[in-house]
């Protein structure tokens, strides 16, 4: 009973986005192409948890599992799941790399999601298919040789991303938050959030915009613009973007 009360707590620490901190980066390159990345730390609610449990419980195999690996996103799928992928599906898994880093007696439990884009189209399509792509995979990211971890559920990491409708071109980056989208994904995750807060853990989010070229126009008071205008930094919390989702909007032109 004492390990099935350990992996459930586990279980809604890793798999809910509200528990996270998460740092969305991107770097845009001088010939058009972008490196975006997803940071998902689940260290800090980790810890919370593990003062919850007794010696006993830490005391458990699953408790001395230990993860630090990165892997190729197609190469991890089933070769069932690659074989239903249309061709575009394939050639954004084959341009995405994920890494986990798991150690829970040391409260480490990370996971970053990165994908090289060649040009503004390729990004734009990208991030709209990014949470569709999670869903329809079902990835393990423990690797599909490991049969005995199920990993990091990435479709519940990314949820939130769905929420968003983009405007991407070489010059410019828009993002719009779809409140009817937002809306249904609190509706889904409320519960949880409660608990997060109940629980005192925080749930910030960072996002960083880097460029090859200085910005010419930037629409969001809450970002801050670096000195010599080639960043991008908007930082805030799931409390903050509850009251005022607008908060997430972003224009930038560059």
């Amino acid at each position: 009973m004492k390990k099935v009360y350990f992996l459930i707590i586990l279980g809604i620490c890793v798999c809910c986005s509200s528990c996270v901190d998460v740092v969305e980066q991107y770097t845009f390159k001088a010939n058009g192409s972008c490196n975006v990345t997803y940071n998902f730390d689940m260290s800090h609610a980790v810890s919370v948890l593990m003062n919850l449990m007794s010696d006993s419980v830490t005391a458990t195999p699953q408790f001395a599992i230990v993860k630090d690996t990165s892997m190729n996103y197609y190469s991890a799928l089933p070769d069932s799941t690659q074989a239903k992928m249309t061709s575009s599906e394939a050639e954004i898994a084959k341009a995405s790399n994920l890494s986990i880093l798991m150690n829970l007696k040391k409260r480490q439990m990370k996971v970053s999601i990165s994908h090289e884009s060649k040009t503004a189209a390729d990004l734009e399509f990208y991030l709209q298919r990014l949470s569709k792509l999670a869903a329809d995979n079902h990835l393990n990211t423990s690797g599909k040789e490991d049969k005995g971890f199920k990993g990091v559920d990435v479709q519940q990491l990314i949820a939130g991303q769905d929420c968003y409708n983009y405007q991407i071109t070489p010059h410019k980056f828009y993002r719009i938050i779809d409140k009817t989208k937002f809306n249904q994904f609190l509706k889904k995750t409320q519960a949880t959030f409660a608990m997060a807060r109940a629980m005192l853990i925080e749930t910030p989010y960072k996002l960083v915009l880097k460029f090859a070229k200085p910005v010419k126009k930037l629409d969001n008071p809450k970002a801050v613009l670096s000195a010599d205008r080639r960043q991008v930094t908007l930082q805030t919390n799931m409390d903050e973007i509850m009251r005022n989702p607008m908060v997430m909007n972003l224009k930038v032109d560059f």
